[in-house]
């Protein structure tokens, strides 16, 4: 990171600023380009692992991508806010953020769904306990990111 003095660096600050992020952009590479997804998300912890949930439908480019190369980029950003310089050159934002690697898990068990959603929809709505109709789980892919490598970002004035 070349500005060292913007890096975050503790664990559970880098998961506070992930729970503070509304949107997790996907990025994947698609033959010659990149394609970026803005996705809804879940996640967890566990001994210095952030593993990331998504959910969408069975077929598309997405999907398509993912089955073909599973090496993804994330990143997720918030707090935005302008600071005002005294010149228009001078103007900067506030800012935190946090970008990743990691490969694409597709989830296929059933409970592994329930656990997966479960995270995803606790996240936005902060409730626990969720009954999911297992007929409905084959209808949506769900899959899961697992990363160790990932580094947290702050600008604040």
């Amino acid at each position: 990171m070349r500005r060292k003095d913007r890096e975050v660096t503790d664990y559970h600050e880098i998961m506070a600023i992930v729970e503070r992020c509304d949107v997790c952009k996907l990025a994947m590479v698609d033959h010659d380009f990149p394609y970026i997804v803005p996705m809804n998300f879940g996640y967890s912890t566990d001994d210095g692992l952030l593993t990331l949930y998504f959910h969408g439908a069975n077929e598309g480019k997405k999907i398509n991508i993912l089955k073909e190369n599973p090496k993804v980029c994330f990143e997720m950003d918030c707090g935005h806010q302008m600071i005002i310089g005294e010149t228009d050159c001078s103007y900067s934002m506030d800012y935190e953020s946090v970008i990743g690697n990691g490969m694409v898990e597709f989830i296929t068990s059933i409970d592994d769904k329930k656990f997966a959603l479960a995270h995803i929809i606790k996240k936005y709505s902060k409730k626990a306990g969720f009954f999911f109709d297992e007929k409905l789980l084959d209808r949506i892919t769900i899959f899961k990111i697992v990363s160790r490598d990932f580094v947290g970002k702050r600008h604040s004035s």
